[in-house]
């Protein structure tokens, strides 16, 4: 009881409703301030005062994307934040994760777009309409996947008491794992936004490389880390069930996660089909995981 008493209170530290309201209403004016100062680096570097040469920095709608940015940072506290209380809710965050990326490209690529006769031979302006058909998709694939998740209250570590020792270890797992991603992401954070700055301005050549792949910096080893965490969910359920639709639902989840991370090696519409694969492939397991429930055989 005393190890249980110890997690809850380093869980309230980090994950509590409190916490939560602070870190938004934070990041809420973190996003404000990115927001201004692009457009302010936009200003200075189209009246001369800097010299960039990326459209990123001269077309004003391509600010929005610094904001956004801040928006999934937010969407990554919540995933943790979740994790302890719902794998559902949890695989549900990524899927949100995930489509604000493709929202986030959107607003980057807006500045590239070019507004001619042969947009469907210019690959920037054909990725463009990818990205908004497959944010479309993915965002009714994510109220398709909610809508399948059965009406529950979240379980607590002492709630886990009443329904055995087994739910118990569970979810006193999932809350570790939450404390460890804690630091983990932070660390991590710091570290691929670090290493990216530095290539970015190591060279010209290498500059005008690393930048094309802002897009993928820290979510690709972001999802790497979420398929360690996915794997380990799923051998510790096997303790907490057995039964065949549970271990395929969260065999499916673990696969969904992985094909996402797929996608940040690929790009074009193989991108695209990859992300929506994953997340269509997430709902249809889940889909599939509820008419066994309801049909017990």
């Amino acid at each position: 009881m005393r190890r249980l008493r110890q997690i809850k209170k380093i869980l309230n530290i980090f994950l509590a409703e409190k916490r939560k309201e602070s870190i938004e209403k934070a990041i809420l004016v973190i996003a404000i301030i990115g927001y201004i100062f692009h457009l302010l680096v936009i200003l200075l570097n189209t009246q001369g005062v800097i010299h960039l040469e990326q459209k990123f920095f001269k077309n004003p709608i391509a600010a929005i994307y610094t904001p956004f940015s801040f928006i999934l940072i937010y969407e990554v506290f919540l995933l943790v934040y979740f994790l302890p209380k719902s794998i559902t809710i949890y695989i549900g965050k990524q899927y949100e994760i995930i489509t604000l990326i493709v929202i986030r490209r959107i607003f980057k690529d807006l500045g590239y777009i070019e507004l001619n006769s042969g947009w469907f031979q210019n690959q920037k302006d054909l990725q463009f309409t990818f990205d908004v058909l497959t944010s479309l998709i993915l965002f009714f694939l994510i109220f398709l996947f909610y809508k399948g998740i059965k009406k529950r209250t979240y379980t607590s570590i002492e709630q886990s008491d009443k329904r055995g020792r087994n739910i118990k270890s569970f979810v006193l797992l999932k809350s570790i794992l939450a404390i460890i991603l804690i630091p983990t992401l932070f660390i991590l954070a710091a570290y691929t936004i670090v290493t990216w700055a530095i290539g970015v301005f190591h060279d010209y050549n290498n500059g005008i490389l690393e930048f094309s792949k802002i897009n993928s910096v820290f979510f690709d080893d972001f999802f790497t880390l979420l398929i360690i965490v996915d794997v380990l969910l799923l051998m510790a359920s096997f303790f907490y069930s057995d039964k065949f639709h549970k271990i395929i639902r969260n065999s499916g989840f673990v696969i969904s996660t992985i094909l996402i991370k797929i996608s940040f090696l690929s790009v074009g519409i193989i991108n695209n089909i990859l992300i929506v694969g994953a997340v269509l492939f997430g709902y249809l397991i889940l889909l599939i995981h509820n008419l066994y429930d309801e049909n017990p055989q």
